[in-house]
């Protein structure tokens, strides 16, 4: 397993493209985004559990219905969400992308991220379609990123080179996501392409697994998203012999996909909005997975834990409060807690009590923009990692006047 860099055009047979055509205000900022592949692809996607779910979502799930998809067009600026219209202006989206590509219009997967209930005007969708495709190139993974952001601060693209059967593959990725961040999937857009030969039904079974873990264990502020969606594309174009079973070749694909995916979930964490600081609580000693994804979801949610991250105070109560509401099923008394970073490790507390600690080392440790919350439970061998952010006097301000 090898990190490269290409993120969606790091596959063979993958094209991206990203450009302003105006449903954003701001000339500078990209607004839309196309990948396509140079072939069909087998293709899969997981969605908000949101009940209320943009129309683009709506679209797309009955898109991928036969498994197959070739193209993904995706709006920044608007969300196309509670919108009387919205599946229309969705499918009028995809037959817009298919015609300049020679696809068919149920052959594109379809998202859209901003402001939830404002009409969505195809007319700059419609007029900037043909300097989008022209913009298409093997090299362009970064205008795509770009285009997809909303409040991020960063564009985020993975990508990683394995081996299949003897065959170089190569799988990466984009994502999106600063806000409306919470686990059971959060307002993030990821969009992954693998030039892995491999079939709808294990390609969807490797994403619905692999989110568990990742993209469902990461919060910026507790608040589930409408337009929630991770899509993923296979070409085949690497000649592996298709995974279509369980087996060697599945586990490793399962590897590369959980490699790219982490670290997507790591920079969107990362980049919440208003923070300064990554967080990673790290759980150890579960009884169960159950127990320890929960845990590390809780810490990673708390408002207060989240505060005093930002203020680099090392109030381990707060960790050892959000584990008891948790509703895990867990002995207090056994709980231990450290905190630490680059700077080092400071034990805080141990068998669900205080410690003697230096509160100046504690502060130095967590003064650096990643911070790991070590909690060990005790109680058996499973462990979980979730991600997050400190909670920041910016974020109310970012979403004070979202909208205007």
């Amino acid at each position: 397993m090898k990190q490269i860099t290409g993120g969606v055009c790091a596959a063979q047979g993958f094209k991206a493209a990203g450009i302003h055509c105006g449903i954003r205000k701001n000339q500078s900022k990209r607004d839309l985004a196309l990948i396509v592949s140079d072939c069909p692809a087998s293709a899969a996607a997981v969605y908000t559990t949101n009940l209320v779910k943009g129309a683009p979502l709506l679209v797309t799930k009955a898109h991928l219905a036969d498994g197959k998809a070739q193209a993904i067009l995706c709006n920044s600026g608007n969300a196309n969400t509670c919108n009387a219209d919205g599946p229309q202006i969705a499918e009028e989206m995809c037959r817009l992308a298919a015609g300049p590509l020679g696809i068919t219009p149920e052959d594109v997967v379809v998202a859209s991220t901003g402001v939830i209930g404002q009409p969505l005007d195809l007319t700059p969708i419609a007029a900037g379609m043909a300097p989008l495709v022209a913009d298409l190139s093997y090299a362009n993974s970064l205008h795509a990123a770009m285009a997809i952001m909303t409040t991020d601060t960063l564009a985020k693209e993975v990508a990683v080179e394995f081996t299949l059967g003897g065959k170089t593959c190569h799988l990466g990725g984009i994502a999106k996501g600063s806000g409306m961040i919470h686990p059971n999937m959060a307002t993030m857009l990821v969009f992954l392409t693998t030039d892995a030969a491999i079939s709808s039904q294990m390609l969807h079974k490797a994403l619905s697994t692999d989110v568990q873990s990742t993209f469902n264990m990461v919060s910026v502020d507790g608040d589930t998203s409408t337009n929630d969606m991770v899509a993923i594309l296979a070409n085949g174009l690497a000649g592996n012999t298709p995974v279509t079973e369980e087996n060697q070749d599945f586990t490793v694909f399962i590897k590369a996909l959980n490699t790219v995916t982490m670290q997507l979930c790591r920079m969107l964490a990362g980049d919440g909005e208003g923070a300064t600081r990554l967080l990673e609580c790290r759980v150890r000693g579960a009884a169960d997975l159950a127990t320890a994804r929960t845990v590390a979801k809780a810490v990673i949610c708390s408002s207060l834990v989240k505060a005093a991250m930002f203020g680099a105070d090392a109030n381990w109560g707060r960790v050892l409060c959000a584990i008891g509401y948790s509703g895990a099923t867990v002995d207090v008394q056994k709980v231990d807690v450290s905190f630490a970073s680059e700077a080092g490790r400071t034990a805080v507390c141990k068998d669900g009590a205080g410690i003697p600690f230096s509160e100046e080392y504690a502060k130095e440790i967590l003064l650096k923009n990643e911070i790991e919350i070590q909690v060990d439970l005790h109680a058996g061998e499973a462990e979980s990692t979730a991600w997050g952010c400190d909670l920041t006097y910016d974020y109310v301000k970012i979403n004070g006047d979202y909208r205007t």
